[in-house]
């Protein structure tokens, strides 16, 4: 690259020396060497000229050939200029390769820009959204127009799936996911889930039947226990079985009970009531309910740091708060300490199980809340546990837009803390 400029260097300098020569001969030396350099910069005009008739016209379609600088400026653009070429190709072939796999995908693919207009679809999403290629360049919410999906959109993450029904076919069932990608580019997937929605109503049906068949002969069958068991003349060597199969009757009564409540749960996605609850008054009437089920029992500590009140359904929250409670006073010594807490925020409102008990394992906090799922499965028998108190907890939270966070250090103790959303929240001084 210096040779060559160090060439043109010289060229100048002996166009210049020339034309000084000639005008030391001549006459008029200024003259003369106006001259040369105006025909040299005549010549390197016309080099920019080709340059500029390559780069815009694509005239010609190799290098361009010059001598000096000029050659080496042609060689080096047209190196680039097959570089991005070789690159395109690359990209091209990516891109193809891109859609064929998404096209062969199950589910329906749309590339939406930043302002959610189709890019580009797949053929599945033909079939499930009812979008042709002929739509390209107008909004998906043209044609998924259930205002939850609208709602969804406007979001400024896209965290969760979203359920709705086929714009093409009602009776299919599809799972919305977006996902963000590139500069302002989202990328949404449509998922056909008819079959495994069908299956859970299946799976909720059979639960909830079940249970409600059980309970007629469960109640008969505890009726009978409770007239041997308080039969004076049973024989001494039945009272221990009898006393058995009474406990094991009335904890078969609790997971029949805690399995309908699931299944009146899932029926529906909000809660059936929204009152306006106070918190206080609801975790006193939790906190006296417990100390009067549980003998021995720890201790239960009331804290508020707020009196806002709580929008919702007062049964499934008494329900929720009492087996956050309740589970808290099991595996907590009588000598221990259980504390009820309740505190609000610009984020929204908290209500916090805090006790001394034995602890969980990390391992098993994202389990907790799974149906039948015991950390220590012994244990949960020996105190009575159905195993379905946290799902229920889990299920009442959902329907009140609200989440549980679980945390626990072992041999100290563990903190059950329900977050409620700020729209669930009335101070009486804030809207005053």
């Amino acid at each position: 690259m210096r040779k060559a400029w160090i060439l043109a260097s010289i060229s100048l300098l002996a166009t210049i020396g020339a034309a000084l020569v000639a005008g030391l001969a001549f006459g008029h030396p200024a003259l003369w060497v106006i001259a040369a350099l105006t025909v040299y910069l005549g010549w390197n005009l016309y080099n920019v000229y080709r340059l500029d008739r390559w780069l815009w016209f694509r005239e010609g379609s190799g290098p361009r050939s010059a001598p000096g600088a000029w050659g080496r400026i042609y060689a080096g653009l047209y190196r680039l200029k097959s570089r991005n070429r070789e690159r395109k190709r690359r990209l091209n072939r990516l891109l193809k390769e891109f859609r064929k796999a998404a096209s062969a995908m199950p589910d329906a693919s749309v590339v939406l820009n930043a302002d959610h207009e189709i890019v580009w679809i797949n053929n599945v999403a033909v079939r499930y959204l009812g979008i042709t290629k002929t739509d390209r360049g107008r909004r998906i919410d043209y044609f998924l127009r259930e205002p939850s999906f609208v709602e969804h959109l406007r979001l400024p993450c896209f965290d969760k799936p979203l359920s709705i029904n086929s714009p093409v076919d009602s009776d299919r069932k599809l799972s919305i996911r977006i996902i963000p990608y590139g500069e302002g580019q989202r990328l949404l997937l449509a998922k056909d889930v008819t079959h495994e929605r069908r299956l859970e109503k299946v799976r909720r049906d059979f639960v909830g039947n079940a249970s409600h068949e059980l309970r007629s002969p469960l109640t008969v069958i505890s009726g009978y226990l409770d007239n041997l068991r308080s039969d004076p003349d049973l024989p001494e060597g039945w009272a221990d079985p009898v006393r058995e199969m009474n406990a094991q009757a009335a904890r078969m009564r609790s997971i029949i009970d805690d399995l309908l409540t699931l299944s009146r749960l899932e029926a529906s996605e909000s809660p059936g009531e929204d009152e306006t609850i106070s918190v206080d008054g609801l975790a006193s009437l939790v906190r006296k309910d417990v100390l009067a089920a549980r003998s021995p029992c720890a201790p239960i500590e009331l804290e508020f740091t707020s009196d806002a009140k709580l929008r919702g359904s007062e049964t499934e929250l008494y329900s929720a708060f009492w087996n956050l409670v309740q589970n808290a006073t099991k595996y907590t010594p009588a000598e221990g300490q259980v504390k009820i807490r309740w505190t609000t925020d610009k984020t929204g409102g908290h209500f916090s199980v805090i006790d001394t008990g034995k602890g969980i394992p990390d391992e098993a906090i994202p389990r907790l809340t799974e149906r039948f799922y015991r950390v220590d499965k012994g244990r949960e028998r020996s105190k009575g546990g159905t195993g379905l108190g946290l799902a229920i907890v889990k299920h009442v939270l959902q329907r009140h837009g609200a989440t549980l966070e679980v945390t626990s250090e072992l041999g100290v103790g563990s903190t059950f803390t329900c977050h409620f959303p700020s729209d669930r929240i009335e101070d009486d001084r804030r809207s005053a």
